[in-house]
């Protein structure tokens, strides 16, 4: 993960799990001992929200850049100064979650500027099982719109196909089978293969791409209702 640019700018359909590769991969980094923040500039669609496991992140001493803040009216989209710190503080290793869609990518279109090309890397988090990116036509367009809306180049591949709590190894298969196509074709490498930690095991060890496994910290909406007694 170190031999990854300095800033990783985490992008992908909606639903693909990308909220959930960026927190994992920013717990990764500061277990291995790196001063990390992460950044979650979602504020078009804010369906998963980092800063809702807030107090996770501060434990394992992770700075949070949050795109909302609280008001008495709720929570409004904001985007934080801090942002610029995160990406001008070569101190620091960032994870930028990026809004899922062009509406959301273009958000990070307005830091154009301020981004060091030499040290940001772009991944895409592919789902195979979404239908805005279940083949290589529309893979490769989701693509394009999402490099056009941001003004960023991907530069790499990561394959988190999933049906959440019901996925199979032949699903992550599924969406590596997709990824090596779209690879193919963008010239763009695969850097992850993401798994739960369940199924690492299972999953073969020629894979193109590095096995990410994970663990599920963000819960859904009606998740967090039932435990809370609604």
């Amino acid at each position: 993960m170190k031999k990854d640019k300095r800033v990783r700018i985490i992008t992908g359909h909606y639903g693909s799990g990308k909220t959930e590769f960026a927190v994992n991969y920013a717990f990764d980094l500061a277990e291995k001992g790196f001063k990390t923040a992460i950044a979650d500039l979602d504020i078009v669609n804010p369906y998963f929200r980092s800063r809702e496991i807030e107090p996770i992140f501060l434990e394992k001493g992770i700075k949070v850049v949050s795109s909302t803040i609280k008001s008495f009216a709720g929570d409004l989209p904001a985007l934080s100064p801090e942002i610029y710190t995160l990406l001008q503080d070569k101190s620091y290793e960032a994870v930028i979650d990026v809004g899922g869609d062009k509406a959301g990518a273009t958000v990070l279109g307005r830091f154009y500027d301020h981004i060091d090309k030499d040290e940001c890397d772009v991944f895409f988090v592919l789902n195979a099982n979404r239908p805005m990116t279940s083949n290589k036509e529309s893979s490769i367009r989701y693509i394009r719109s999402i490099e056009l809306a941001s003004r960023q180049k991907v530069t790499a591949l990561v394959n988190n196909t999933h049906l959440c709590g019901d996925t199979q190894i032949e699903d992550i298969l599924k969406g590596q089978k997709l990824c090596e196509e779209v690879s193919k074709e963008l010239n763009l490498p695969i850097k992850y293969v993401v798994s739960h930690i369940s199924l690492m095991d299972r999953l073969p060890k020629n894979l193109q791409g590095k096995i990410f496994p994970i663990n599920i910290y963000m819960k859904k909406p009606w998740e967090t209702e039932i435990e809370g007694g609604f």
